[in-house]
């Protein structure tokens, strides 16, 4: 029975059995002989203080991104989407090559976002054990079922084919390549034997963050947006080009979080990054900007809105070199140019207005509003 007098002495009784925990989490109940935890106690990962205490924060910079993304709450109802059912419904509204965009994005686009929140909860988060930094995560989490919804609503608003665009992954080669890249990474941290704490499944973890945070979301999304932003700045499709304007910011914040995270683990565990680890990274980088070429092609294989696949391939090297700068690595395609100058102007949106002239897309919530 619980003494209420003492109430911390009674979870302390546990079974000897009971006492095989993961090195980064006690689940034993609670210590009460416990010191207070100090900062210098706070680590990424391998650490052993307890992760129910969000205080003293370590990493400011995860919890300024945790609030600066529950600042930039949004619903994807509040987009309007009138013109595009209207434009979508005319048989002379788009072309075959626009309509083949659309589709095919939000194809990869529905069932991406549920890859990243899937090897958000089932892989990365038990493995990060710094509490400033998980409460992001479950901000982020929430945003990728977020993005999802976002597709799914324009999937309804279009009166598209659900079992077609939901099983693009499936049953489009250059969608599926790009969901079969991603999968082994989440599954080899997902499962339960797997540990970090040696430099082997600590540079596992690390190959997994940089895969989804710096590949995935960072190299693999780009298409899309490119295309879809694209289409908005012709004033076509604007509700969705809405939609992905908005997921846009969510994934850039998403995207410097996890490189933060990369870069601070790589200082801490300097002896991760070694030859061979940094050759294995360059290797993933450049099959992902040909996987993510092939899909440019499949997505639009005739020129359309000023662009073409070729292009891609540049602005895809482009981004690929940003990347490997972000991580400290050597560019991998030296002189690769940004064809797509605007686009730049979309990657860290703030408070400007959008270019689509519907609405402000800083859109805040509750305490982060300025009342007047």
């Amino acid at each position: 029975m619980l003494d209420w007098d003492n109430p911390i002495a009674e979870s302390n009784i546990v079974n000897e059995a009971d006492n095989e925990s993961s090195e980064s989490e006690n689940t034993n109940g609670i210590d009460a002989n416990t010191s207070r935890i100090c900062v210098d106690d706070k680590r990424i990962i391998n650490c052993r203080a307890d992760l129910n205490q969000l205080v003293p924060f370590k990493y400011d910079w995860a919890w300024q991104k945790y609030l600066d993304a529950c600042a930039n709450h949004w619903m994807p109802q509040e987009i309007n989407m009138t013109t595009d059912i209207a434009l979508w419904k005319d048989p002379n509204g788009l072309s075959d090559d626009e309509r083949t965009i659309i589709k095919r994005n939000l194809g990869f686009f529905s069932t991406a976002d549920s890859l990243v929140a899937n090897n958000l909860v089932l892989a990365v988060y038990k493995h990060i054990t710094n509490p400033e930094c998980r409460q992001y995560l479950l901000r982020q989490a929430f945003e990728e079922a977020l993005h999802t919804h976002a597709y799914q609503y324009c999937v309804e608003s279009l009166g598209l084919d659900e079992g077609e665009i939901f099983n693009m992954y499936r049953e489009v080669p250059a969608i599926a390549r790009k969901a079969e890249w991603a999968l082994p990474f989440t599954q080899s941290l997902s499962d339960p034997d797997f540990r970090t704490g040696t430099i082997e499944t600590d540079k596992e973890l690390l190959k997994e963050l940089i895969a989804f945070y710096v590949i995935f979301e960072g190299i693999f999304f780009y298409v899309g947006f490119v295309q879809i932003l694209s289409m908005g700045r012709r004033n076509k499709m604007v509700g969705v080009a809405e939609q992905f304007q908005y997921i846009l910011r969510d994934e850039s914040m998403h995207m410097n979080f996890g490189i933060d995270v990369i870069n601070q683990i790589k200082l801490e565990n300097p002896q991760l990054w070694d030859a061979s680890f940094i050759n294995e990274i360059r290797t993933m980088i450049d099959d992902a900007v040909t996987l993510e070429s092939h899909y440019a092609q499949d997505t639009m294989p005739n020129g359309v809105l000023g662009m073409n696949a070729a292009m891609f391939t540049e602005y895809l090297q482009f981004i690929a070199n940003r990347r490997c700068t972000q991580i400290d690595l050597e560019t991998l395609y030296p002189g690769a140019k940004n064809p797509f100058p605007w686009m730049s102007e979309m990657l860290d949106l703030k408070k400007e207005k959008n270019f689509f002239e519907t609405r402000v897309t800083e859109y805040q919530t509750g305490g982060a509003l300025n009342w007047h």
